[in-house]
């Protein structure tokens, strides 16, 4: 008898994975050299469940079929088409949030899908993923709010979501690219109405706002944007002169970046999850990853467990 939320980290690391295919940077060296610091990553997504057979996935990644098979509650088990996944969120319209979806199209009907109308518009026009499952079994939008109203969701008992926008950045295919709406990118508040205890799941966080802030002090677990460690880590790394906060991202080391605001807050388990490639906190013997335990800090970790 399932009487609590159970989150599954289907993956936690931010688009590409790790190691990313075509990186060949200190971390993914080294992951791919056997050095046992390292912890191979899919692409970020959770489950969410509070009776442990109806999951809703939020954010659909490209590894999706993978972390099915990572994951026995979300594989077929009662007749011969079938899944455990009755529903999905997506928080944003970015590659490696809803390129899983294009995975999904054999459903044997059409996929109830939870976003906002902005996000909706990017999966119908810059990036037409809707428009392609129309051609398989189709999709049920239903839309989100960006005025912060809980929902509810068929077969997810007990639990209520409630959308928050958040200041991040739209993908570059997006008609709102640099010029972000409300609902491009948003975290959720996920609530057991049994326990009155929540999760708030942010992969995507570029600035931290008042309203943003109240979320993450009363939660009971935070699940971060963790993606990089540096603002210019892609310029030290080789890879690109993009700075994350340029690509919709609050990096952690820097004055009121994410390490500073977790450190203020004293309720939460504070979990960091969308680890990019680059970052020096996936190695767990680095001094950045110290500075994380240090603070109580966590990283999510693909097949991570968080029960509240």
């Amino acid at each position: 008898e399932w009487i609590v939320m159970h989150i599954r980290v289907l993956g936690s690391a931010a688009g590409g994975g790790f190691p990313q295919w075509n990186d060949n940077g200190e971390n993914c060296k080294g992951l791919r050299a056997g050095n046992p610091n390292f912890k191979a990553r899919n692409q970020s997504s959770i489950t969410v469940s509070a009776n442990g057979e109806d999951w809703i996935l939020i954010n659909a990644s490209p590894d999706i079929r993978a972390q099915i098979e990572s994951f026995p509650p979300l594989q077929p088990a009662r007749k011969i088409r079938d899944t455990g996944i009755s529903s999905i969120i997506i928080t944003d319209s970015q590659i490696d949030h809803t390129t899983g979806l294009l995975i999904l199209r054999e459903h044997d009907k059409p996929w109830d899908i939870y976003c906002t109308k902005s996000v909706y518009e990017d999966m119908t026009t810059g990036y037409p993923i809707f428009n392609i499952l129309g051609h398989f079994r189709g999709v049920n939008w239903h839309e989100v709010s960006t005025e912060q109203v809980p929902y509810t969701i068929p077969k997810a008992d007990n639990i209520i979501f409630t959308a928050v926008p958040l200041k991040s950045e739209a993908p570059p295919y997006s008609p709102h690219r640099h010029n972000t709406v409300p609902g491009d990118n948003v975290g959720y508040k996920i609530e057991d109405t049994e326990t009155g205890k929540n999760l708030f799941y942010a992969p995507g966080l570029g600035v931290i706002e008042d309203h943003v802030y109240e979320y993450l002090k009363n939660a009971d677990v935070v699940l971060i944007d963790g993606t990089v460690w540096t603002n210019d880590e892609m310029a030290r790394a080789g890879v690109n002169n993009k700075l994350a906060s340029e690509m919709g991202h609050l990096d952690q080391s820097s004055k009121g970046g994410i390490i500073d605001t977790l450190t203020s807050l004293q309720k939460p388990r504070k979990i960091l999850i969308h680890i990019n490639n680059t970052n020096p906190i996936l190695n767990e013997e680095s001094e950045e990853r110290k500075i994380l335990n240090s603070n109580n800090i966590e990283v999510s970790y693909d097949g991570m467990d968080i029960i509240i």
